[in-house]
């Protein structure tokens, strides 16, 4: 086993329309609990390409990253074997395309648009600590270009090949 640690790297995106936002239900070791579209950065990808791509399974929606909205770092303890996990999370904000027709990724129960009210009341059901405050910083107008999100050809599967940073 090496002994270089390493964080999981996920993204989230975080999309508003008529002051709601764009919310995933999802199953999990710890029960039903609410987060945004996110996931793991898989092998191969660039950043950019993986919140798309979260996106499409989660909701089955399009979805065109136009800022990052922040870096966050955590710790996840799992209450049922104590286990520690970093993760590394990467948000973006963006436009919402088209919906199309298929199953949503396994383990998501459903989409919703939740009120920032209504995030701050059912913060006990949020998947981290991190939901509420992607939300907080998309409210508060934190933004960066998406020229700050770059990815060297050598990481993606076919080198040269970036359609996305």
């Amino acid at each position: 086993m090496s002994s270089i640690w390493k964080p999981s790297v996920t993204v989230a995106a975080i999309i508003e329309r008529d002051h709601h936002f764009l919310m995933i239900e999802e199953e999990t070791a710890d029960g039903i609990r609410i987060n945004q579209p996110a996931g793991h950065l898989d092998p191969d990808e660039s950043l950019v390409q993986a919140v798309i791509r979260e996106t499409l399974e989660e909701t089955a929606h399009d979805f065109t990253p136009t800022a990052l909205i922040g870096t966050y770092l955590s710790r996840f303890i799992s209450p049922l074997n104590g286990e520690a996990v970093t993760y590394l999370r990467f948000a973006f904000t963006g436009q919402l395309g088209q919906q199309h027709q298929r199953p949503l990724d396994t383990g998501i129960l459903r989409t919703l648009w939740m009120s920032h009210a209504e995030l701050l009341a059912s913060q006990e059901r949020h998947r981290s600590p991190l939901v509420l405050q992607c939300v907080n910083d998309y409210l508060a107008g934190q933004r960066a270009s998406l020229d700050l999100v770059r990815t060297h050809p050598s990481a993606l599967a076919v080198s040269g090949n970036i359609k996305n940073k």
